[in-house]
C-alpha cells in the first residue's frame, strides 16, 4: 500500500506609563520620542514584549531617541487608551507590541497621520505605519527537524498562547521540520498540538495563564513528547520549569536566546528559536530618526538574520556533530529559498 505525504514548505508571512532618562543629544538629526504599547503579559516576560522594548533601549543608547517609555496593559481594553495617552504625550514613534493591538494601532494612526507607528507582528495600516514582521515558520522548520532528531519517544509537541497567524506560523513552521526529517530518514516522529491538514492545535486561550501552561506541559509529556515548544510568551518558562522536575522532557525556547532571558533553564532547553525582535523595533525608529520613514514592511528573516537559531552552550557536546551539520546546511538552504515541496513517499 502506498503511503502518501505531501507537504509543503511555506516560508511565507502566513494603565501605568515606564519613563526611562533621556539621553544627552549627540547627533544633528531628530531624535525621537519613542513609546511602546506593550501586549499583556507585561515588560518582564521572557519573551516578546520584553524583547521587543530592548530594541526601545538600543535606540536609546544609540542616539535615536530623545526618550523612550512603555505602557504595560492588563488585558485587550488597555490597547486603545495607552495609545491614546501616548498621543496626548505628544509621542513621535509608536511602538504596537503583538498581533491583537491591531485595531488600536488602526483607529490611532487613521486618526493621527503625521505620528508615525510600528506594528510588530503587524500589516500595513496606512502611510504612517510600519509592520515589522518575522518568517518564524523558516527557522521554526529547523528546530522541529533537530527535535524530532533527537527525540527518543518518537513524539514531539508543542501549544500556542493564542490561534492567530503570528503564533501558528511558529507551529505549522515546526510541524513541516518534523515532516521533512521523517521523509529524509524514513521515519514517523509523531506531532502532539498541532495538525498541519486541519491547521488545528492546542492553545492556552491567552499568554499568561501559568495553570494552563503547565497542565498542558504536563498532558504532553504524558502522551509521550519528549520535546516540547511552547509558543506562548512567559509561559514558556513555566514549561521549562515543569521539565526540569519531571526531568521528561526538553523545550525548545521561543523568541529570544534562553542565555538571556532564562539562563535558569539552560540545562532543558537545547536551543533558541530568535526572532529579531529588538532589530526590528530599532530598525523602524532609525528609519524616523533619519528622516527616511516609510509604511514599507520590516520583514526578517534567515536570510537577513532577522529570524535565526541559537543552541544553548550548556549543550554543545550533547547534539552530535552530524545533527549540527545537517542543520547548518537547512539553515544555508532556507536562507537561499531552496525549499522543496516534499514528494509522494511509497
Amino acid at each position: 500500500m502506498k503511503k502518501s505525504i505531501k507537504l509543503i514548505v511555506a516560508i511565507s508571512a502566513t494603565a501605568l506609563v515606564s519613563s526611562v532618562a533621556v539621553t544627552p543629544a549627540a547627533h544633528g538629526a531628530t531624535k525621537q520620542k519613542v513609546c511602546v504599547a506593550l501586549d499583556t503579559a507585561g515588560i518582564n516576560d521572557k519573551s516578546f514584549n520584553q524583547t521587543s522594548y530592548e530594541g526601545a533601549k538600543m535606540a536609546l543608547s544609540k542616539g535615536y531617541a530623545a526618550s523612550i517609555k512603555y505602557a504595560p496593559a492588563k488585558s485587550n481594553a488597555d490597547y486603545a487608551p495607552n495609545i491614546k495617552g501616548f498621543i496626548a504625550e505628544k509621542c513621535t514613534v509608536i511602538v504596537g507590541i503583538g498581533y491583537l493591538l491591531g485595531d488600536a494601532i488602526a483607529a490611532a494612526a487613521k486618526a493621527n497621520p503625521t505620528v508615525k507607528f510600528g506594528f510588530v507582528d503587524g500589516w500595513g495600516l496606512g502611510n504612517n505605519v510600519k509592520a515589522i514582521t518575522y518568517k518564524t515558520d523558516e527557522n521554526s522548520f529547523i528546530v522541529g527537524y533537530m527535535a524530532a532528531a533527537m527525540s527518543k519517544t518518537g513524539k514531539v509537541g508543542t501549544y500556542g498562547g493564542l490561534p492567530i497567524p503570528t503564533v501558528t506560523i511558529f507551529m505549522e513552521g515546526f510541524a513541516n521540520g518534523v515532516a521533512h526529517y521523517n521523509l529524509m530518514k524514513n521515519k514517523n516522529v509523531k506531532v502532539l498540538g498541532w495538525n498541519t491538514e486541519t491547521k488545528t492545535g492546542t492553545f492556552l486561550g491567552g499568554f499568561d495563564d501559568t495553570t494552563k501552561a503547565l497542565q498542558t506541559s504536563i498532558s504532553l509529556e504524558q502522551q509521550g513528547a519528549d520535546f516540547i515548544f511552547p509558543v506562548s510568551g512567559g509561559m514558556q518558562a513555566t514549561t521549562a520549569a515543569n521539565s526540569q522536575k519531571t526531568k521528561k522532557s526538553s523545550v525548545i525556547w521561543v523568541d529570544a536566546k534562553v542565555m538571556n532571558t532564562g539562563a535558569q533553564y539552560a540545562n532543558v532547553v537545547p536551543v533558541s528559536v530568535v526572532k529579531g525582535l529588538a532589530e526590528g523595533v530599532l530598525a523602524t525608529v532609525k528609519e524616523a530618526y533619519d528622516g527616511k520613514f516609510t509604511s514599507k514592511e520590516y520583514v526578517g528573516t534567515m536570510a537577513n538574520k532577522g529570524v535565526s537559531i541559537a543552541f544553548t552552550p550548556a549543550w554543545n557536546n550533547k547534539i552530535p556533530a552530524s545533527l549540527k551539520a545537517e542543520i547548518a546546511k537547512l539553515s544555508k538552504d532556507i536562507a537561499a529559498g531552496n525549499i522543496i515541496a516534499l514528494n509522494t513517499v511509497e
